[in-house]
Order: C-alpha cells, then structure tokens, then sequence
C-alpha cells in the first residue's frame, strides 16, 4: 500500500529531528545508500545526476520487484537503472534557473516472498541535499615547474580579482576568462613544493601542491656600458625550451632612472631571447636576475652624452 507524500514528509522530519544527516538506511531487509556527493560542481546545462544503491538483504527479495523513486521538489519521479551496477539506480534533474540547490529523498517499494504469499513493502530516506558550486578548480596545467614558468590553472568562476598565491607568497596572476587563471612561478626557493591557491571574492580554493624546480640561464654581454639615449641588445639563455606559457625573467636594478628595457619574457618552445637596453640619466650600478637556481647580476654604466 502506497503512502501520501505528506506522510512521508512527516516521517522524514521525524527521522532528521532523531538522527540528522542519515546517509544510509536499513530496513525490512533493503539498505538505500545515497551516492551522490553533497556539493558538485556547475555545469551549463544545470543537470545533475543523482545515484543510489538500493541492496536487497535478503534472499526473499524479489528483485524484479525493487521500484525505486526520488521525491525532489515535493514531486515524485521513477528512478533508472543504471547499467554499471545491479543495484544502482539514477535520475537525471535539472535544477531550475537561479537556484543553487535542492533537496530530496528516496523511496523504494519492494515485494518479500514469504512461503505461501508476498508481502509489499516500502523504505524511505532521511532528507539528502545536494549543492552547486559555481567557483572551483578543475586541475593546474602543471604540477612542477622552474622560476618564472608561466602555468594555466582551470576551474569556474574565476574573476579578475583572483591571485594565485604559493603558500603566503603572491603571484603575477593573469586573468584569462572565468574558467582560467594564468600565474607566473614566483622567485621562491627551488626544490621543494608549494601550496597552491587561488584567493579572491572572499574564498580561499585550493589548488593543490606544486613543486619549483632549479633552472638558471646565463646572460650576454657580462656587462653594459652606454651613453644617454643609446641602446644595446641583451641576451638571455636557458639550458631548456620555455614551457608553454612561455618563461617570464625577472630582473631589477638599483639605478631605475640609469636603465629603461622591456619585460624579459623567452617564448613557448625557445631557449633564448634578445632585447634592447637602452641608457636613461647617468648612473651606475647593476642589473639583478633571479632565477630557481639563484641570483646573478651584471654591471650598468651610463655616462652622460
């Protein structure tokens, strides 16, 4: 005999007020497991599949006879089975436009043999709630990578805010579109693993551990001397092509007003790359590199014209 939706409502809140957050329930010999995650992650179509075992405990089940159903949004839906498992029943639902989530329960009607008859029976579940996350991480391109490498980091929801930090060290982040992020490996100490995370928007995601490994790269000439005005190419060389983000190299200077060049960046596939450094007010001083396997510099000298 089948039960009104409002008896089982009654049921289930008596059931949760008893034992909140019952995942799994036993009884009159079927055990209903719920496998569907509380949180998963959006997708544009907005339809989740929610999957349940239903396990007869006895050998008087008559498994032909398993009906499961899903009462989500006060409305009752057949459950299909699902090829994989013979116990595994789903049901595809697409969440309505604007909602973050839903809840539901399970009921499953069944028949047990007894010698001369068979008896009907039914089980239900507590409350299950299923929630949609619109901002997470799917992976990051790369796991390890030298100083200056730059890597992709794929996921939903980013927003131009984010920065990608290595433990407590903040990175040059890129914002490439609300599925991806762009960071460049900061000047940290090689060997070893970091923590990854994307801060922003009030949440903390975590990206998992990447590793910076030692990489260095040399510089010619080993010195620059200019007047005002005039420039020179600088070069820089490293042992290995760019990974595919291309390679940013950082390089600062203690005469600022002395030096005026570009950003050092080798591309995709490249070992070396070529700029032009031009002299600015008369200075000397020097031009710093970091690199995963140290520092280095050169020296400045610009004289007037």
């Amino acid at each position: 005999m089948h039960k009104t939706p409002f008896l089982h409502a009654s049921r289930i809140f008596s059931a949760i007020a008893a034992a909140l957050g019952l995942l799994v329930l036993t009884g009159c010999n079927l055990t209903i497991t719920n496998l569907t995650p509380e949180t998963v992650p959006q997708n544009p179509s907005q339809i989740y599949t929610i999957t349940a075992s239903f396990r007869p405990d006895s050998k008087r089940i008559d498994r032909a006879s398993i009906a499961p159903r899903i009462i989500i949004d006060s409305t009752s839906y057949p459950m299909t089975k699902n090829s994989v498992g013979t116990d595994i029943w789903e049901f595809d639902y697409q969440i309505p436009a604007g909602r973050a989530g839903a809840s539901y329960y399970f009921i499953c009607d069944y028949m047990i043999e007894h010698q001369t008859s068979a008896q009907a029976n039914e089980v239900y579940t507590a409350l299950q709630t299923l929630k949609i996350m619109n901002r997470y991480i799917i992976r990051s391109e790369a796991t390890r990578a030298p100083v200056g490498s730059r890597v992709s980091v794929l996921g939903a929801g980013f927003t131009p805010q984010d920065v990608v930090y290595f433990d407590q060290v903040p990175t040059r982040t890129v914002f490439e579109s609300p599925s991806a992020l762009s960071f460049f490996v900061p000047a940290v100490n090689a060997g070893r693993s970091y923590k990854l995370n994307v801060i922003g928007s009030g949440a903390n995601l975590d990206a998992g551990s990447f590793r910076v490994d030692a990489i260095n790269f040399q510089v010619s000439p080993s010195a620059i001397v200019l007047r005002s005005g005039e420039q020179q190419a600088l070069t820089f060389t490293i042992p290995t092509p760019a990974p595919g983000g291309g390679m940013l190299i950082e390089v600062t200077t203690d005469v600022p007003a002395s030096v005026v060049m570009p950003e050092v960046m080798v591309a995709a596939g490249q070992t070396n790359v070529t700029v032009m450094i031009q002299g600015g007010n008369p200075g000397s001083g020097s031009l710093f590199f970091k690199s995963s396997a140290g520092e280095s510099a050169i020296t400045v000298n610009v004289t007037a014209k």
